[in-house]
Protein backbone atom coordinates (compact mmCIF):
# COMPACT_ATOMS: atom_id res chain seq x y z
CA UNK A 1 0.00 0.00 0.00
CA UNK A 2 1.09 3.45 -0.86
CA UNK A 3 0.31 6.72 1.03
CA UNK A 4 -0.22 9.28 -2.16
CA UNK A 5 -0.92 12.90 -2.31
CA UNK A 6 -2.42 13.52 -5.34
CA UNK A 7 -3.61 17.31 -5.45
CA UNK A 8 -0.82 20.24 -4.34
CA UNK A 9 0.05 23.30 -5.75
CA UNK A 10 3.34 24.83 -5.98
CA UNK A 11 4.30 28.58 -6.40
CA UNK A 12 4.19 28.23 -10.27
CA UNK A 13 0.61 28.56 -9.70
CA UNK A 14 -1.09 31.83 -9.31
CA UNK A 15 -2.37 30.97 -6.16
CA UNK A 16 0.20 28.68 -4.55
CA UNK A 17 2.67 29.57 -2.45
CA UNK A 18 5.61 27.53 -1.81
CA UNK A 19 8.54 25.86 -4.19
CA UNK A 20 8.21 22.35 -4.40
CA UNK A 21 11.35 21.58 -2.13
CA UNK A 22 8.87 22.40 0.48
CA UNK A 23 6.35 20.38 -0.90
CA UNK A 24 8.56 17.41 -0.86
CA UNK A 25 9.46 18.13 2.56
CA UNK A 26 5.99 18.16 4.38
CA UNK A 27 5.35 15.11 2.27
CA UNK A 28 8.44 13.16 3.70
CA UNK A 29 7.74 14.78 6.93
CA UNK A 30 4.14 13.55 7.21
CA UNK A 31 4.90 9.88 6.41
CA UNK A 32 3.54 9.73 2.35
CA UNK A 33 5.64 7.29 0.07
CA UNK A 34 4.59 9.46 -3.31
CA UNK A 35 3.14 13.06 -4.55
CA UNK A 36 1.96 14.80 -7.43
CA UNK A 37 2.81 18.67 -7.55
CA UNK A 38 -0.48 19.89 -10.00
CA UNK A 39 -0.37 23.23 -10.81
CA UNK A 40 -2.82 25.31 -12.68
CA UNK A 41 -2.08 25.12 -16.49
CA UNK A 42 1.54 24.54 -15.73
CA UNK A 43 3.66 21.53 -15.39
CA UNK A 44 7.46 22.46 -14.97
CA UNK A 45 7.88 22.92 -11.34
CA UNK A 46 5.88 19.06 -10.84
CA UNK A 47 8.32 17.65 -13.42
CA UNK A 48 11.07 19.31 -11.02
CA UNK A 49 9.63 17.75 -8.35
CA UNK A 50 9.03 14.35 -10.17
CA UNK A 51 12.70 14.53 -10.79
CA UNK A 52 13.79 16.11 -7.05
CA UNK A 53 11.42 13.53 -5.35
CA UNK A 54 13.99 10.36 -4.38
CA UNK A 55 16.27 12.59 -2.42
CA UNK A 56 13.45 12.99 -0.10
CA UNK A 57 12.44 9.37 0.03
CA UNK A 58 9.32 9.86 -2.45
CA UNK A 59 7.92 8.83 -5.59
CA UNK A 60 7.33 11.75 -7.60
CA UNK A 61 4.44 11.82 -10.26
CA UNK A 62 4.37 15.05 -12.73
CA UNK A 63 1.07 16.19 -13.42
CA UNK A 64 -0.77 19.15 -13.71
CA UNK A 65 -4.32 20.52 -13.21
CA UNK A 66 -6.06 21.43 -16.44
CA UNK A 67 -8.38 24.14 -17.24
CA UNK A 68 -10.45 22.81 -19.47
CA UNK A 69 -13.79 24.55 -20.82
CA UNK A 70 -15.73 22.55 -18.20
CA UNK A 71 -13.80 23.56 -15.58
CA UNK A 72 -10.34 21.50 -13.62
CA UNK A 73 -9.22 17.75 -14.94
CA UNK A 74 -6.26 16.52 -12.80
CA UNK A 75 -3.51 15.10 -15.66
CA UNK A 76 -1.35 12.68 -13.84
CA UNK A 77 1.51 11.08 -15.35
CA UNK A 78 2.12 12.84 -18.12
CA UNK A 79 5.27 14.83 -19.41
CA UNK A 80 4.15 17.82 -21.73
CA UNK A 81 1.13 19.96 -20.87
CA UNK A 82 -1.92 20.11 -21.80
CA UNK A 83 -3.59 23.26 -23.28
CA UNK A 84 -6.46 24.76 -21.11
CA UNK A 85 -9.38 25.54 -22.43
CA UNK A 86 -9.99 22.49 -24.87
CA UNK A 87 -13.42 20.89 -24.67
CA UNK A 88 -13.82 17.87 -21.36
CA UNK A 89 -13.71 15.04 -23.69
CA UNK A 90 -10.92 16.57 -26.03
CA UNK A 91 -9.04 16.96 -22.93
CA UNK A 92 -9.08 13.25 -21.80
CA UNK A 93 -7.83 11.94 -24.73
CA UNK A 94 -4.87 14.49 -24.78
CA UNK A 95 -3.99 13.14 -21.08
CA UNK A 96 -4.81 9.43 -22.38
CA UNK A 97 -2.80 9.96 -25.32
CA UNK A 98 0.45 10.67 -22.96
CA UNK A 99 -0.47 7.15 -21.34
CA UNK A 100 -1.69 9.79 -18.32
CA UNK A 101 -4.15 9.39 -16.03
CA UNK A 102 -7.57 11.90 -16.12
CA UNK A 103 -9.25 12.54 -12.39
CA UNK A 104 -11.89 14.93 -11.93
CA UNK A 105 -11.31 17.24 -8.63
CA UNK A 106 -14.31 18.26 -6.77
CA UNK A 107 -16.85 17.75 -10.04
CA UNK A 108 -20.33 19.06 -7.56
CA UNK A 109 -18.55 21.98 -6.45
CA UNK A 110 -18.93 24.33 -8.94
CA UNK A 111 -17.97 27.61 -7.33
CA UNK A 112 -14.27 26.37 -7.43
CA UNK A 113 -14.32 24.69 -10.84
CA UNK A 114 -16.06 21.68 -10.93
CA UNK A 115 -17.40 20.46 -14.61
CA UNK A 116 -20.75 19.68 -13.52
CA UNK A 117 -21.31 23.01 -14.03
CA UNK A 118 -21.09 22.31 -18.03
CA UNK A 119 -20.95 18.77 -18.35
CA UNK A 120 -23.60 16.05 -17.85
CA UNK A 121 -23.07 13.67 -15.65
CA UNK A 122 -23.00 10.67 -18.58
CA UNK A 123 -19.97 12.67 -19.50
CA UNK A 124 -18.52 13.03 -16.12
CA UNK A 125 -18.64 9.21 -16.02
CA UNK A 126 -15.96 8.98 -19.07
CA UNK A 127 -12.82 10.07 -16.72
CA UNK A 128 -10.56 7.76 -15.48
CA UNK A 129 -11.72 8.54 -11.82
CA UNK A 130 -12.95 10.77 -9.45
CA UNK A 131 -11.59 12.87 -6.59
CA UNK A 132 -14.30 11.64 -3.75
CA UNK A 133 -13.09 13.86 -1.11
CA UNK A 134 -11.23 17.41 -1.81
CA UNK A 135 -10.19 18.61 2.12
CA UNK A 136 -10.85 22.16 0.64
CA UNK A 137 -14.47 21.64 1.82
CA UNK A 138 -16.90 23.97 3.42
CA UNK A 139 -19.67 21.50 4.92
CA UNK A 140 -18.66 17.94 2.99
CA UNK A 141 -21.81 18.12 0.88
CA UNK A 142 -19.93 18.12 -2.26
CA UNK A 143 -17.63 15.40 -1.60
CA UNK A 144 -20.47 13.23 -0.35
CA UNK A 145 -22.02 13.58 -3.77
CA UNK A 146 -18.42 13.04 -5.50
CA UNK A 147 -18.71 9.29 -3.58
CA UNK A 148 -21.87 8.52 -4.12
CA UNK A 149 -21.46 8.95 -7.75
CA UNK A 150 -18.33 7.15 -8.28
CA UNK A 151 -19.66 4.08 -6.16
CA UNK A 152 -22.77 4.35 -8.41
CA UNK A 153 -20.78 3.95 -11.55
CA UNK A 154 -17.98 2.12 -10.14
CA UNK A 155 -15.38 4.75 -10.85
CA UNK A 156 -11.92 5.04 -8.74
CA UNK A 157 -11.70 6.94 -6.40
CA UNK A 158 -9.13 9.71 -5.24
CA UNK A 159 -8.24 12.05 -2.30
CA UNK A 160 -6.58 15.40 -2.83
CA UNK A 161 -5.89 17.68 0.08
CA UNK A 162 -5.99 20.52 -3.09
CA UNK A 163 -2.56 22.05 -0.96
CA UNK A 164 -1.98 25.53 -1.79
CA UNK A 165 1.03 25.75 0.89
CA UNK A 166 3.39 23.69 1.72
CA UNK A 167 1.81 23.07 5.54
CA UNK A 168 -1.45 21.56 3.98
CA UNK A 169 0.16 18.42 2.00
CA UNK A 170 -1.34 15.35 3.46
CA UNK A 171 -4.52 16.49 4.39
CA UNK A 172 -6.78 14.14 2.51
CA UNK A 173 -4.34 10.86 1.34
CA UNK A 174 -5.33 8.10 -1.52
CA UNK A 175 -4.00 4.71 -0.30
CA UNK A 176 -3.18 2.92 -3.22
CA UNK A 177 -3.15 -1.03 -3.49
CA UNK A 178 0.23 -1.38 -4.96
CA UNK A 179 3.84 -2.80 -3.46
CA UNK A 180 6.07 -1.44 -6.60
CA UNK A 181 7.36 2.36 -5.80
CA UNK A 182 6.70 4.00 -9.23
CA UNK A 183 4.68 6.46 -10.29
CA UNK A 184 3.35 4.03 -12.97
CA UNK A 185 2.49 1.17 -10.28
CA UNK A 186 0.60 4.03 -8.83
CA UNK A 187 -1.51 5.14 -11.57
CA UNK A 188 -2.29 1.40 -13.05
CA UNK A 189 -3.58 0.32 -8.93
CA UNK A 190 -5.45 3.64 -9.13
CA UNK A 191 -7.23 2.77 -12.96
CA UNK A 192 -7.98 -0.35 -11.27
CA UNK A 193 -9.71 0.86 -9.06
CA UNK A 194 -7.18 -0.49 -5.71
CA UNK A 195 -7.71 2.77 -3.28
CA UNK A 196 -9.23 3.80 -0.38
CA UNK A 197 -9.14 7.84 0.46
CA UNK A 198 -8.87 9.59 4.25
CA UNK A 199 -8.72 13.34 4.62
CA UNK A 200 -9.33 15.74 6.86
CA UNK A 201 -10.33 19.15 6.54
CA UNK A 202 -8.18 21.95 5.88
CA UNK A 203 -8.82 24.71 8.29
CA UNK A 204 -11.14 27.50 7.55
CA UNK A 205 -8.73 30.37 8.37
CA UNK A 206 -6.13 28.49 6.21
CA UNK A 207 -8.59 28.43 3.05
CA UNK A 208 -9.71 31.98 3.66
CA UNK A 209 -5.53 33.08 3.98
CA UNK A 210 -5.05 30.48 0.95
CA UNK A 211 -7.88 32.46 -1.12
CA UNK A 212 -6.54 36.01 -0.09
CA UNK A 213 -3.03 35.23 -1.03
CA UNK A 214 -4.11 34.03 -4.10
CA UNK A 215 -6.58 37.00 -5.24
CA UNK A 216 -3.65 39.43 -4.64
CA UNK A 217 -0.98 37.04 -6.34
CA UNK A 218 -3.66 37.40 -9.64
CA UNK A 219 -3.56 41.28 -9.03
CA UNK A 220 0.06 41.31 -9.15
CA UNK A 221 0.35 38.92 -12.07
CA UNK A 222 -2.20 40.95 -13.44
CA UNK A 223 -0.54 44.40 -12.96
CA UNK A 224 3.07 42.51 -14.05
CA UNK A 225 1.67 41.39 -17.23
CA UNK A 226 0.33 45.07 -18.29
CA UNK A 227 3.31 46.67 -17.78
CA UNK A 228 5.53 44.16 -20.10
Amino acid sequence: MQSVELHAHSSLSYDGRDPVELLLEQASAVGLDALAVTDHDEIDASLRAAELAPEYGLVGIPGMEVTCAAGHVLALGIQEAIPPHLPFEETLDRIRDQGGLAVVPHPFQESRHGVLEHISKAELATADAIEVYNSRLLTGRSNRQAERFARRKGLPMTAGSDAHIAEMVGQAVTNVGTDERTADAILDAIREGKTTVEGKRTPWRISFRQAAGGAKRRVKNGIAELLQ
